[in-house]
């Protein structure tokens, strides 16, 4: 860890402005800025871009902009202003697909469940988005799956942990040997070790569907598409240039 790179500042800045910002708001920047489910009546198209600068509380965008400054300014470094930037959006984004495409699963999956059991697909939007339901249905259908589908429709994903998944992911396949020591674990640990340990533990606690808080998905979709493009650049890094 060295300096602060002009990238990193300046997303640093934005992250804490929309942060003190929405505090003001009573909610409402919360209800327009954060990632809903995209057929939930809250959702809006600039979400997957705006929820990335929206944190819920104090630690959750401490310990993102920390990694933030660690990991992100040696790839800012190596590969550059616009090629980090473009790095950091494209997995914030790819971090929201991914989730998005799991929350889809987990949705049609409860409402497929109720239409066999005898609800209408009208009938189901209506229970999604009021509560109304018929408890004869309902109870012929496993509660983990309502839950599931409830919670995934009506819940909202923010942060910047999606792109900083990405950013993870990129410093250790840049710098592989780089020994990481955690707060509760002090341990030197090199990165080529210690960031795949953490996303499938991500993958681990996603696939059980424990109700963490955390949008596990996202977390790992950040990951894939980071791993994907710092492969790509690390394989192909005669391209760098293309970047000035």
């Amino acid at each position: 860890m060295g300096r602060i790179t002009d990238t990193v500042k300046f997303l640093l800045i934005v992250n804490v402005l929309f942060f003190i910002g929405a505090q003001f708001t009573h909610g409402l920047a919360d209800r327009l800025l954060d990632l809903y489910y995209f057929e939930n009546p809250n959702f809006q198209y600039w979400q997957p871009l705006t929820s990335m600068f929206m944190h819920g509380g104090f630690m959750h965008i401490l310990f993102n902009m920390y990694a933030l400054w660690a990991f992100g300014s040696p790839l800012e470094m190596r590969w550059g202003q616009k090629k980090f930037l473009f790095f950091y959006f494209s997995a914030g984004l790819g971090s929201a697909l991914i989730y998005t495409l799991i929350n889809y699963y987990h949705v049609h999956s409860g409402m497929e469940a109720l239409m066999d059991a005898g609800m209408s697909h009208e009938q189901v939007v209506n229970f999604l988005k009021t509560g109304e339901y018929n408890t004869s249905i309902l109870n012929s259908v496993p509660i983990e799956t309502l839950q599931s589908m409830i919670n995934t429709f009506n819940g909202v994903a923010l942060g910047a942990s999606g792109a900083i998944y990405g950013v993870l992911v990129a410093f250790g396949i840049m710098f592989p040997n780089i020994e990481l020591m955690l707060i509760f674990l002090p341990i030197p640990i090199k990165a080529k070790y210690f960031i795949p340990v953490l996303i499938l533990l991500d993958l681990v606690l996603g696939i059980s569907g424990a109700q963490t808080g955390i949008a596990h998905f996202a977390h790992v979709g950040g990951a894939l598409f980071g791993f994907i493009m710092a492969w790509y650049w690390r394989k192909n890094s005669f391209d760098n240039h293309r970047w000035n």
